[in-house]
């Protein structure tokens, strides 16, 4: 039996967030207090008594999930063992450091520099998300592929029949009317800051690129499986390269559920707020035993 944990991203956040962990256990206070240091805002106060638009501000939710997921991996102390690891975009570096390849204080810096790279690049051109629901990931990619005036591509492939794609507007809200044709149950734009996990967002990338340069990696103790490759990585520069080109490129979280299971994974614990991803694992591999950590 191996353990894998999962870690959210973006879109768990809720209010009051966090606030039993600060609350009830003083080592995790102390690493809230200091992440109020390192960001230079009190974060603590937007998670714990802020409203659901303080914390949909990217700058905000980015680090806000990755502290709730983190502090409440680390929580759990000397029964945390996991076997492998993954995470949901912005997850990803919540799983580094529950796998110690990135320290508490410098993966915090990251996804910090990561939500402000994003937002910038959100406000250089207006762009969205949409979830398609009820078609094949192939017919999909077909209909983005077929737009070829306004950049619409796969963004989320998050479990059978459920494909976010992101692009301009206007494409998506073309591909949206494609694919409600082609027979998609729904085809919703979200509310959302821009065009994650596409072209437009490289000049975000090409910040984190530098953040990430600068910053100390350690040998993992576990694999990550990365939303990249759908694989597992445990060579320092390819979680790196990995980590930058995640930016522009799809999360594969099918795939990389799949390749969790296909390499052993029997239980798999989800860290952080929200219940999204154990569903996700459950419509993915349906004999597979997915449950919040305790």
């Amino acid at each position: 039996m191996k353990n894998a944990y999962i870690f959210p991203g973006q879109g768990a956040q809720f209010v009051g967030m966090g606030k039993d962990l600060y609350e009830s256990n003083s080592e995790s206070k102390i690493l809230f207090e200091s992440a109020n240091e390192i960001l230079g805002f009190r974060i603590t106060d937007l998670m714990f008594n802020g409203t659901d638009e303080d914390l949909k501000q990217t700058k905000v939710t980015q680090p806000a999930v990755f502290l709730h997921s983190v502090i409440k991996a680390l929580s759990i102390g000397s029964d945390f063992k996991p076997n492998m690891v993954a995470g949901h975009s912005l997850g990803e570096f919540s799983a580094l450091v529950a796998n110690k390849t990135l320290n508490f204080e410098d993966a915090l810096k990251l996804v910090y520099a990561r939500a402000i790279a994003m937002q910038k690049a959100c406000e250089i051109q207006p762009s969205t998300m949409a979830a398609v629901l009820g078609l094949d990931d192939e017919k999909v990619e077909e209909i983005c592929a077929s737009i070829t005036n306004e950049i619409v591509v796969p963004a989320n492939y998050n479990c059978p029949g459920q494909l976010v794609i992101s692009g301009s507007i206007n494409g998506i809200n073309l591909a949206c009317d494609l694919l409600k044709t082609a027979g998609a149950k729904r085809a919703l734009v979200l509310s959302v800051g821009g065009a994650f996990h596409s072209p437009l967002m490289e000049p975000a990338r090409k910040e984190l690129a530098e953040a990430i340069m600068h910053t100390k990696f350690n040998e993992p103790i576990c694999p990550i499986y990365q939303n990249y490759v759908a694989k597992a990585v445990t060579n320092i520069d390819e979680i790196k390269e990995n980590l930058i080109a995640q930016l522009t490129a799809p999360v594969k979280w099918t795939q990389s559920v799949l390749a969790m299971v296909n390499d052993g994974a029997t239980n798999f614990y989800e860290c952080g707020p929200g219940t999204v991803l154990q569903g996700l694992v459950k419509k993915i591999s349906k004999d597979t035993v997915a449950q919040s950590i305790l």
